[in-house]
């Protein structure tokens, strides 16, 4: 296990309107709030046609392939996720969703396109007084938090 300590800053209050790509418009809105490092939880709709990554096609395979699902409705969902800097200094949003209709339900990564039905609310909590950062592993090659 790797760690360090934080602090709250600012805390943000979004709602992010139809049709528009989660991961794009919360890195842009960090960028344009000088926020480097945040925490996230998010509510609200995904539409039909969003992405999601599912797992890579071999648990051990390197570096993994990943599967991506597309929802084939407007679904609901509930997500939680991170956002820090890459190495070079870009933040990137790192969530997971678990996204339902009827009695169908998926859960994966946003980072493949999750669009906006209607509308989804989203609070990020700005993290201070820590330098982590997403760092590429050799191995897998994902973007690894280095705290």
């Amino acid at each position: 296990m790797k760690h360090a300590e934080a602090r709250p800053g600012r805390t943000f209050v979004i709602r992010l309107e139809d049709g528009e790509i989660l991961h794009e418009q919360l890195e842009a809105f960090a960028e344009r709030e000088s926020i480097t490092r945040a925490s996230l939880i998010a509510v609200g709709a995904a539409d039909k046609g969003s992405r999601l990554v599912v797992g890579p096609e071999e648990s051990r395979e390197n570096p993994p392939k990943p599967m991506t699902l597309e929802l084939y409705d407007a679904h609901e969902i509930t997500g939680t996720g991170t956002l820090f800097p890459d190495s070079s200094g870009k933040p990137i949003l790192h969530m997971h969703m678990a996204c339902g209709r009827e009695e169908n339900s998926v859960t994966g990564c946003a980072r493949a396109g999750v669009k906006v039905w209607h509308v989804m609310e989203v609070v990020l909590t700005e993290l201070l007084d820590t330098e982590a950062r997403r760092m590429v592993d050799p191995v897998t090659g994902f973007e690894l938090l280095e705290p």
